[in-house]
């Protein structure tokens, strides 16, 4: 309203005496009032509001309305089991009996959370960068500043809480490329193909993100393996694509077929458009190590069938089997020749968390991506520059991964010795749990080539088959959450990564010390010879 005469301080006049004469009158005064409308006071009393429950509107976010590829996600690592698992910790703290003492948590590939030691050298590095003032300190090695020094210089104002380029810090990027060109034996690499990330992780997430496209039988497919890691069919829920699984052969170590690869894409083409191969080496949950003849197949597939391969190579440390070595996908696509070399579309991934080095929570990573359309390249920077940039911790976390003491510097000798300690553990323990396991009835584990999980198959009678429908859980789901009832222990079913009908596994990790995987593993033993005389 206008504030001419006989506008608002007019009105306000007004209302005054009209108030003062319905007081006089004994009435209460009443004040302007909108139909359908009630005006909140500050000045109210809060014991004179009634909150009436039945009158509240309904959410505005319900799993009715909510987005349904993010309802459709599953991520089993992290699933019902685990939160079972949380409960009853929660419980046993409560002074609750059990007949245990601890939940052991063999669900996931976590090495620190599991009693692995930080390698020193990793750690002094970034505890340089995250307060400089300790390069004045004798305790830490001059090669140790040195590398600090170096990764501060590519911060803004030397602050490892600055942020940085999207793409990651540029030094970080050129001692990636450095470290390729190593592990490769010379085959070169582009630091602007370097891209640092969040993990492995949000590198696979954003180069599906740019990938996916069309609706209807056009609807971008992506093959991936059959045990798969979840985070594979969850970004593909989440993105609404078409997931295109291709069965990995138990039989046979877990080894990868061509044939199988051609089978699936042939029936995927009737309803979506298969343009994104996905492999995991070595693998996870299953293990197995890819020999050269084998990655040369894919290869090959590949490139006849024109798809973008996606290469998860975060276990690359991790192989322990004789007669098996680590082949990189860039590598052999390299020796393969200039017309595999600069044709086919290849993306690969690698992290600070698995390896030797264990370092999860840092969040480091990072994607080499060749043979991008220039223009996608642009829209790749763009994609992640939303997201800023990478943790700045873990880009330096993965600047010494890939930027280790070499010899004739002070750190070299100690760094090695961590090292091989963690990988010869590891190669240990993986050793003992394929033993262990197939000398129980009823189990059977392949060979642990690499990485840090075994994936036994275990029998499960028809009537715990029918149990488990009747609680509606898939049966190893069942059997899992028996097993993690009745010893604390908490392992995946392979239901939650994917098998073959009618066959039944479980995924657990082999990082606890050996002493408590020897327990763990007699557990397991004496559980399930129990679970079968229950259910015979």
């Amino acid at each position: 309203c206008g504030r001419g005469p006989g506008g608002c301080r007019g009105g306000r006049t007004d209302m005054a005496l009209r108030c003062a004469a319905s007081l006089a009158a004994g009435r209460q005064p009443r004040g302007p009032r909108r139909e359908g409308t009630m005006r909140w006071s500050s000045a109210a009393k809060p014991s004179a509001v009634k909150i009436n429950e039945k009158a509240s509107r309904e959410k505005i976010l319900t799993l009715e309305s909510m987005n349904p590829q993010v309802k459709a996600v599953e991520y089993a690592v992290r699933g019902p089991i685990v939160l079972k698992a949380g409960e009853i910790e929660k419980e046993l703290r409560k002074g609750i009996k059990k007949p245990f003492t601890e939940v052991i948590k063999a669900n996931i590939g976590d090495a620190h959370a599991m009693g692995q030691r930080p390698i020193t050298f990793l750690r002094q590095v970034v505890a340089l960068c995250t307060y400089p003032n300790l390069l004045d300190s004798p305790s830490f090695p001059e090669d140790a500043k040195k590398r600090a020094r170096r990764i501060l210089q590519g911060c803004g104002g030397n602050s490892l809480g600055s942020y940085t380029a999207s793409q990651g810090i540029n030094c970080i990027r050129e001692d990636v490329a450095s470290y390729i060109e190593r592990r490769d034996g010379g085959v070169p690499a582009d630091p602007d193909n370097i891209y640092l990330t969040t993990g492995a992780s949000d590198g696979i997430s954003a180069i599906l993100k740019i990938l996916i496209s069309g609706g209807g039988k056009s609807r971008t497919g992506v093959m991936i393996p059959i045990p798969q890691y979840p985070l594979y069919s969850a970004a593909i829920s989440e993105l609404d694509a078409i997931q295109v699984n291709y069965y990995l052969d138990e039989e046979n170590c877990w080894a990868l077929n061509v044939n199988e690869l051609r089978r699936a894409l042939n029936e995927a083409k009737a309803y979506c458009n298969p343009k994104v191969l996905c492999i995991i080496n070595p693998g996870n949950p299953t293990g197995q190590v890819q020999n050269r003849k084998c990655i040369e197949d894919v290869i090959h597939f590949a490139w006849e069938e024109k798809l973008f391969l996606l290469a998860d190579e975060v276990y690359q440390d991790n192989v322990y089997s004789e007669g098996c070595q680590f082949h990189s996908f860039k590598k052999i696509l390299y020796e393969m020749g200039p017309e595999y070399y600069n044709n086919v579309e290849l993306a690969s991934f690698h992290s600070t968390s698995k390896g030797y080095m264990g370092e999860c929570g840092y969040r480091g990573g990072y994607m080499e991506v060749i043979n991008l359309h220039p223009e996608i390249k642009g829209q790749l920077v763009k994609l992640l520059s939303v997201r800023l940039c990478p943790p700045v911790s873990g880009q330096a976390a993965m600047d010494i991964v890939v930027n280790p003491p070499v010899p004739g510097e002070e750190s070299y000798t100690q760094f090695i010795k961590e090292k091989e300690s963690v990988l010869n553990n590891l190669a240990k323990k993986a050793k003992l749990t394929e033993d262990m396991f197939n000398k129980i009835p009823g189990v059977h584990c392949n060979p642990l080539q690499g990485a840090m999980y075994a994936f036994p198959r275990i029998f499960i009678p028809s009537k715990a088959i029918e149990e488990a429908k009747a609680h509606k859980m898939a049966p190893d789901m069942f059997y899992c959450m028996k097993l993690l009832e009745e010893t604390g222990i908490c392992v995946v079913p392979g239901s939650g990564f994917g098998q073959r009908e009618g066959t039944y596994h479980f995924r657990m990790t082999i990082l606890p010390p050996v002493e408590k995987l020897k327990i763990l593993l007699e557990k397991v033993k004496d559980f399930h010879i129990k679970f079968l005389e229950k259910y015979a």
